[in-house]
């Protein structure tokens, strides 16, 4: 990890961060989070990833606290901790800040504020077709909301990795919505599908991304409701997000997809996706 932090307003070395014990991200996972890829000391998307920090700030009922005044403090921290040729992520999270312990919220909260720069680091089976499970969602109903809370989150992950698969992917009534960390896609007679918004997935950005480009390249695609029942009739599937931008799924629940290698739907859109944030990013360096 890169050693300069940002915390509740100033730039420091990690090992100086010192949190209450009476924070309520702490005590109660009382906060929002948010990841956003820097290619080449670039951000990707940045204000969109801001913009869904504040959806999810507004929808934990945080008040006075705007997430657009991160924006500099972003690209300071890249600064400072010298990323300028690697690809990286900065980790933001912001909690209602520390208070007595009771489950009403404070009268007068002073957010906790921090981030901080992590290396991206990609496992070669992002690129080479990855195993993921199905699994029954126990999440609460406010899935747009990316809260700092992901214990359903990480349980579901863990069973997946211990039968050798990278993701697990929720399941909701029948109806399949998306991984324990990233959005989800399958294939439908030539057709990428994935769920609609709504309280139940997380706005993906990288997931808008893909959208975007399906649009402008005429790519097929379509946001509908996708059933478990029908999943193993994807010709492909695949996941988006922000570090695993578009990774193939060639296994699912022990059983190959299409082929069981990557397609040509998923490899173009991976190819596509590379370059639209490449190109992006190059612009930002323009003067």
């Amino acid at each position: 990890m890169y050693d300069t932090v940002y915390f509740n307003g100033a730039y420091q070395s990690r090992d100086r961060v010192s949190v209450s014990p009476d924070d309520r991200g702490f005590l109660f996972g009382d906060g929002a989070y948010e990841v956003i890829v820097a290619y080449g000391g670039r951000c990707f998307r940045k204000s969109d990833h801001l913009k869904r920090l504040n959806h999810s700030l507004r929808g934990l009922r945080f008040s006075g606290f705007d997430a657009f005044t991160l924006d500099s403090v972003i690209d300071e921290l890249l600064l400072r901790n010298s990323v300028s040729s690697e690809d990286v992520t900065t980790y933001i999270q912001v909690t209602r800040g520390a208070a007595p312990r009771k489950h009403a919220f404070p009268d007068d909260p002073r957010p906790t504020v921090f981030a901080q720069v992590n290396p991206v680091v990609r496992d070669p089976a992002f690129k080479t077709g990855i195993s993921a499970i199905t699994v029954p969602d126990t999440r609460w109903s406010r899935c747009d909301i990316k809260s700092i809370n992901l214990i359903p989150n990480c349980l579901a992950n863990e069973l997946a990795q211990q039968q050798g698969c990278i993701e697990a992917i929720f399941v909701r009534d029948g109806v399949v919505l998306e991984g324990t960390l990233s959005s989800f896609f399958a294939v439908f007679d030539g057709v990428a599908c994935t769920a609609p918004l709504s309280n139940y997935i997380l706005a993906g950005v990288t997931r808008q991304v893909v959208l975007e480009i399906c649009a402008r390249e005429g790519i097929p695609y379509s946001e509908m409701p996708i059933y478990l029942n029908d999943l193993h009739d994807a010709q492909e599937m695949f996941i988006t997000g922000t570090t695993r931008e578009v990774a193939p799924v060639i296994h699912m629940d022990g059983r190959p997809v299409g082929s069981g290698r990557p397609g040509p739907f998923v490899r173009r859109l991976a190819e596509l996706y590379r370059l639209e944030a490449e190109t992006a990013t190059m612009n930002a360096r323009a003067p």
